[in-house]
């Protein structure tokens, strides 16, 4: 029982800061009954000094305070989270800047041994000759056979310049060797790649919108501009957003100045904000086209709300994910922090993206969208009709192709990515990223691989038949249909043998790109992926076509109306569901 002067006077100094929130909160114009805050503040330090001095058994003090002001935020929404001092680093990568001393490599965990799954050119892992598919063994004589990725991961970071004795043992090497590392600053670009596809196109693929994400967009669109492009495709797909401010100053890289792009309201007066354009856009005239996916938010959906609602871009891809609200970071005592949700924003037109009401949920908790009949229409400066409340529907909707259980199973049991490894092995060199292509014959070498794999998988035909068994049971009519159900049964999996062939193409897809990446790493996957990419190819054909292109933007025939309620609603179920949540917020 912890019962000592620490815990004591831990619980002194948490109620001396419970007065002091209490004092600044008196100082604030809330129009809560300061009575009551000051009343609820009491309870809640009365109730940890108890329980932390009574408890039988020890408590971790950090812990209950990190989960008390989980629950307490966790009724408001997924974005406003308390930071502890502890998780303070983690944030800074994940919001702010992704700059860190390092090795350059990525990693997983399989059977308790861990693994390199991406290797970063340039960096020390790739001059040291470290590769994807390589066993780490030992880290400065740490065995790894007990810790997970991300006690693994801690200990690859550190100062740059710092030397790391790594144990590395190669999947056809007889023994591990030791290799040792000299940590150089890992930074992970805001701008993944950037170049020329077909059509004499410019491309540039924005991950996310840290720190700096305007100015290497604006590097990349001045380098892909010497080559004289005739257009402009901007990626956001799965682009989960960032800062609010940089979004604002990619938006004026092809606008004028002085054009609202977003506007920010939340219920302090003081905390609105109109963001225009400062200054003299670097390409005002070049077509331009963006491409966005159900994972593209908040900083994503602003960039490609307001080129829409200006009439700059042409939006291509899948509806968006749906998040308009504002985060801002305040500091706490003790090196910590909280982020708060303190407004929503609105595109040039004047719309809201935000799908979720957090603010109205059901009796059970549950979140619900905003209804068809609370969505309102906006116009865009030519005056197309786009409406509120569900994210951003795309000028031209391309359905998201939906891989099928045999390509995921492959996947996600690591037999893609284990034979790239050993393609890899077997093959010294392999043609250049963009004109890759595994033959034939290759293919069937890779079928041949699989036949003493494990990866089993139930494809939908098998999961109706089972719903099938299960509701003839239910009814007792299961006797009556057996033999035709075994005959069927059997049928599925004969079919199902051949799975690996009948959808080769798609498999084929993922395996060059695996494979590319041992030799061309990050930029290799982009480019051979781009000779299978739908929309960047429907971006390049619209760019390509003037009279399309001036169609759209000007809202003639079916492109008058973006996105009406019921169309968005159609459209969202045609798509897989979305992940719950979004790793990236706009923040202040």
């Amino acid at each position: 029982m912890n019962t000592g002067k620490a815990t004591k006077k831990g619980v002194r100094v948490f109620i001396v800061g419970a007065a002091l929130s209490l004092t600044a909160i008196t100082t604030w114009s809330f129009k809560d009954d300061l009575f009551q805050i000051s009343k609820n503040l009491d309870v809640f330090a009365s109730l940890y000094k108890e329980v932390n001095i009574n408890y039988v058994d020890d408590i971790n003090s950090s812990k209950m305070i990190k989960s008390g002001a989980d629950a307490m935020l966790g009724g408001l929404d997924p974005y406003t989270e308390f930071v502890p001092e502890s998780e303070i680093e983690d944030y800074k990568l994940h919001y702010v800047s992704t700059q860190y001393g390092g090795i350059g490599t990525t990693i997983f965990s399989r059977n308790n041994k861990v693994y390199v799954s991406d290797v970063f050119e340039g960096y020390p892992a790739q001059k040291n000759d470290i590769r994807a598919g390589d066993q780490i063994v030992k880290i400065n004589d740490i065995e790894l056979t007990s810790k997970n990725s991300d006690q693994v991961s801690q200990l690859l970071k550190g100062a740059k310049g710092a030397t790391i004795k790594m144990l590395i043992k190669h999947e056809n090497a007889a023994q591990p060797v030791v290799k040792n590392l000299i940590r150089d600053e890992i930074k992970q670009p805001n701008v993944s790649y950037y170049g020329m596809v077909d059509g004499n196109m410019g491309y540039i693929k924005l991950d996310k919108f840290l720190e700096r994400s305007s100015d290497e967009v604006a590097a990349a669109l001045a380098a892909v501009k010497k080559s004289n492009p005739k257009g402009i495709i901007l990626d956001l797909r799965s682009n989960g957003g960032g800062i609010l401010q940089e979004a604002v100053k990619i938006v004026n890289l092809f606008v004028p100045k002085d054009v609202k792009v977003v506007s920010q309201i939340g219920k302090i007066k003081e905390k609105n904000f109109v963001y225009n354009t400062m200054s003299a856009p670097a390409e005002p005239n070049l077509p331009l086209t963006v491409l966005v996916n159900s994972r593209s938010a908040s900083a994503s959906e602003i960039v490609a709300g307001s080129l829409q609602d200006l009439d700059r871009a042409v939006i291509i891809g899948q509806r968006s994910f749906g998040k308009g609200l504002v985060q801002q970071s305040f500091s706490l005592p003790y090196n910590s922090l909280v982020k708060i949700t303190v407004a929503k924003y609105y595109t040039s037109s004047g719309r809201c993206v935000q799908e979720l009401d957090y603010a109205h949920r059901k009796d059970d908790g549950s979140v619900v969208k905003v209804a068809d009949s609370l969505i309102h229409e906006y116009k865009t400066k030519n005056g197309r009709s786009v409406y509120d409340g569900s994210g951003v529907t795309p000028d031209l909707v391309i359905p998201r192709d939906k891989f099928a259980n045999v390509t995921q199973a492959l996947v996600g049991k690591l037999l893609v990515f284990d034979y790239a490894t050993k393609y890899h092995d077997s093959h010294p060199k392999i043609a250049d990223a963009k004109t890759f292509s595994l033959t034939d014959s290759e293919y069937d070498e890779f079928v041949k691989y699989l036949a003493d794999k494990n990866y089993s998988y139930t494809s939908t035909s098998e999961k109706l038949l089972n719903t099938l068994k299960t509701e003839a049971t239910k009814e007792k009519q299961f006797n009556e249909i057996q033999a035709e159900y075994d005959v069927l049964k059997n049928k599925l999996l004969t079919s199902k043998k051949n799975d690996v062939k009948q959808h080769k193409e798609e498999i084929k897809q993922l395996l060059e790109n695996e494979i590319v990446s041992r030799y061309y790493y990050e930029k290799g996957r982009y480019e051979t992926h781009f000779k299978y990419d739908k929309e960047l190819a429907r971006a390049i054909k619209t760019m390509q076509d003037q009279t399309q292109l001036t169609a759209i933007l000007t809202g003639q025939g079916t492109y008058k109306t973006i996105g009406k309620p019921q169309a968005a609603q159609l459209a969202k179920k045609a798509d897989d569901k979305k992940d719950e949540a979004v790793d990236e917020d706009d923040e202040q």
